[in-house]
C-alpha cells in the first residue's frame, strides 16, 4: 500500500500530480496523470495534451490512491524508476 512514508519506494506511473511549484514559471500549476517516468523526466497527460516535466527544480504534489495529497521534491528522485524503488531514504 502506497503511503506518505513509502511513496519514494512506489511506482508512480497512474497517480495523479499537480506541480506546485517549479523554476520554471509556465511548469507551475499543470495537472495531470503520471503516465511515463524516466530518470529525469515525468510523463503528465491531461485533457489537452501530454507534457515533459523535468523533475529537477519541481515540487509535486501527488494524490495518494487513497486519495491523500503528499508532496515531493524533484530533486530527491532524480534516478532511474528501478533504481529509486530499491534505494533506502531517510
Amino acid at each position: 500500500m502506497i503511503t506518505k512514508e513509502n511513496i519514494l519506494r512506489h511506482e508512480m506511473i497512474g497517480l495523479k500530480t499537480t506541480v506546485c511549484n517549479s523554476t520554471d514559471p509556465k511548469n507551475k500549476d499543470i495537472e495531470g496523470k503520471i503516465i511515463d517516468e524516466t530518470q529525469k523526466t515525468f510523463r503528465i497527460k491531461n485533457d489537452k495534451k501530454i507534457m515533459i516535466i523535468q523533475k529537477k527544480g519541481n515540487i509535486f504534489q501527488i494524490e495518494l490512491p487513497d486519495g491523500t495529497l503528499t508532496k515531493i521534491t524533484g530533486d530527491k528522485i532524480i534516478t532511474r524508476p528501478e533504481e529509486r524503488i530499491q534505494k533506502r531514504y531517510k
